[in-house]
């Protein structure tokens, strides 16, 4: 109808426009109910892992076997409601993003350089051992040497995403063995993801799908992925290095905190995506490398923060996903094929990869810790399954055997983390052989004989040579205070006595490296780095060789400077105590001459 006056279509009333508002609503809640795949998913793993967590938690079981039994019960391999396995696949992938992102923001590039020596080799010599191991496995089941190598490579690389909780639950993830672990599963990631652009141009030449390379193609084929990866860390840490912190600044001045928190977010995901797009690296490798990145700026702290409940939480739909892909009937219908997939993964990846690191002159303890991390295998694993099945080259049992090898080795996992300090001790008491180890000659862990008299009476031992060493140890050498360096890293070790630096290698936890740091002359015990596992044995040994000793700690979190403090183990600094006691100091001097009448 046209109002004829003013020679429009007169407007509807209020109350029709409001019942063609609720009509619309209506419409679109109805077409939901219809489409909520993504909703059930989420509300069924978080549901039931809350549930299958609390009562592992309740029997004293790690919680994450709880998460691993969830998935069990809502995938397909079970009676009952099954959830959509895609979209949980792709939530996990964003809790492994989210959570990569969480370790770059405490690994350095430093922290990866100073484990080089260690992590190339040893996790390429692991892997081959293991990749070996699968093959003959394989071999003698009566697979194509194409399916053993795929099998085989499966099984040899491990999950950092287990590795991570299992290491952030014990507080090591900052620690010598923590960094050593988690660089050698970064290299790891680097050769799996070479594995997985030269396999399909492989395939043919493995007997699976696809016409064989020829050799130029294949060399053209690594050049480029080589060149990709490399362009890709290249661009991160020239030019990723300014933008993300001003990125960052500008997002903060807004002074709003949902805001940033979306920054973080929107960085990590969006980097990781971008890697994998652009530079064909995968999403944990890349959304790692954007949180090194991020940490070289001074939001990384708050980052780290401010994305923890979403790591958490999408981190445990990982476990889920896990879960929901494994078929139980595996089990019964192929025991011994599994016995052997989880010896290979649990024994013959621990006992390669611990000889490896004695074989470089690292403590026995390293030795068992690496062991540990790479007992298990993950994300990785599955993606190399499912490629080698897609390319004709890894039967369907082979992929039924590495997911029931990984859900049997993720589940045994966090136990054999917890052996590693019974088990060394009781090797140390019954075996000859592990007493030699533990003293086996290495020229860094005594001080040279060249040393001068100053560093061996009243000087300062300084354990750790971190960030927070490092300012020590400078501000003792300006002042002209020696000092000895008590560090785990070798070479770290190697590059201050390079700078004529009196420097031994070792864990202060144990008695030898304190007594070749001359403790029993020393004036103080400065312990600056994060190790609160073994500050005791530490500080005991320290006053068992020198009663006068003084003592002073570096703390991370208020519980355990309160702890500390209550033991009496000696003077205790608490970082965010010291910033505000430094702060408060720095107002009340500014203040202080407006304060005074005229």
């Amino acid at each position: 109808m046209v109002d004829r006056r003013h020679g429009r279509t007169p407007r509807p009333s209020a109350s029709r426009a409001h019942a063609g508002f609720l009509q619309r609503v209506t419409h679109t809640t109805l077409m939901m109910d219809h489409n909520t795949t993504l909703i059930t998913t989420l509300a069924a793993g978080f549901g039931i892992a809350l549930v299958f967590g609390f009562l592992a938690e309740r029997i004293r079981l790690p919680a994450l076997v709880g998460y691993l039994f969830a998935g069990i019960m809502i995938g397909p391999a079970t009676p009952g409601f099954v959830a959509d396995a895609s979209i949980a696949a792709q939530l996990s992938e964003i809790g492994v993003m989210l959570l990569m992102f969480g370790v770059g923001l405490h690994f350095s590039l430093d922290d990866l350089l100073a484990v080089k020596r260690l992590a190339l080799p040893g996790a390429i010599v692991q892997m081959s051992i293991a990749t070996l191991l699968g093959m003959g496995a394989a071999a003698a089941w009566g697979w194509s040497p194409g399916g053993g190598l795929v099998f085989g490579l499966a099984l040899s690389c491990a999950s950092t995403v287990v590795l991570l909780k299992a290491l952030e639950a014990r507080g090591q993830l900052d620690s010598m063995n923590g960094r050593i672990a988690v660089g050698w599963l970064v290299v790891e990631d680097l050769a799996t993801v070479l594995v997985l652009v030269l396999l399909p141009p492989l395939a043919g030449l493995l007997g699976g799908k696809g016409e064989a390379a020829a050799g130029s193609a294949l060399w053209i084929t690594l050049g480029q992925t080589l060149l990709q990866v490399a362009g890709f860390i290249a661009i991160m840490l020239v030019a990723g290095r300014k933008l993300l912190p001003w990125l960052l600044w500008q997002v903060s001045r807004s002074g709003s905190r949902e805001l940033f928190t979306l920054a973080v977010v929107a960085a990590a995901i969006g980097i990781a995506y971008g890697a994998a797009q652009v530079f064909s690296v995968s999403f944990a490798l890349g959304a790692f490398f954007a949180g090194m990145v991020m940490r070289e700026s001074e939001f990384s702290h708050r980052a780290a923060e401010q994305s923890l409940p979403l790591r958490d939480a999408f981190s445990v739909l990982f476990f889920v996903a896990v879960g929901m892909l494994f078929e139980p009937a595996v089990l019964w219908q192929q025991p011994v094929r599994v016995g052997v997939v989880v010896a290979i993964i649990i024994a013959g990846k621990s006992v390669a990869a611990a000889l490896l690191v004695l074989a470089f002159r690292y403590p026995f303890n390293t030795a068992l810790t690496v062991a540990a991390s790479l007992a298990q295998i993950g994300e990785f694993s599955f993606i190399l399954a499912g490629l080698g099945m897609a390319l004709d080259l890894l039967p369907k049992e082979g992929m039924s055997l590495v997911l029931a090898g990984a859900l049997i080795s993720i589940a045994v996992n966090p136990f054999l983390f917890g052996a590693i300090a019974p088990l060394r001790r009781w090797l140390l008491a019954r075996s000859v052989l592990a007493r030699g180890l533990e003293r086996r000659l290495d020229p860094y862990a005594e001080l040279p004989l060249s040393t001068e008299r100053k560093y061996l009476e009243g000087q300062v031992v300084l354990v750790g040579y971190g960030r927070v060493g490092r300012r020590i140890a400078a501000a003792l050498s300006t002042r002209g205070i020696p000092f000895v360096v008590a560090e785990q890293n070798r070479e770290t070790v190697e590059a201050l006595r390079s700078r004529g630096i009196a420097a031994v290698s070792g864990n202060a936890a144990d008695p030898e490296v304190l007594v070749q740091a001359h403790i029993a002359a020393a004036a103080l015990l400065v312990v600056a780095a994060p190790d609160s596992v073994n500050v005791q044995q530490m500080v005991n040994t320290a006053r068992t060789l020198n009663a006068q000793i003084e003592i002073v700690l570096r703390s991370d979190s208020e519980d355990e400077s309160e702890l500390l403090r209550k033991q009496g183990l000696g003077k205790v600094f608490f970082g965010e105590e010291e910033l505000a006691r430094g702060m408060t100091a720095y107002v009340l001097e500014r203040l202080a001459p407006a304060s005074v009448p005229e």
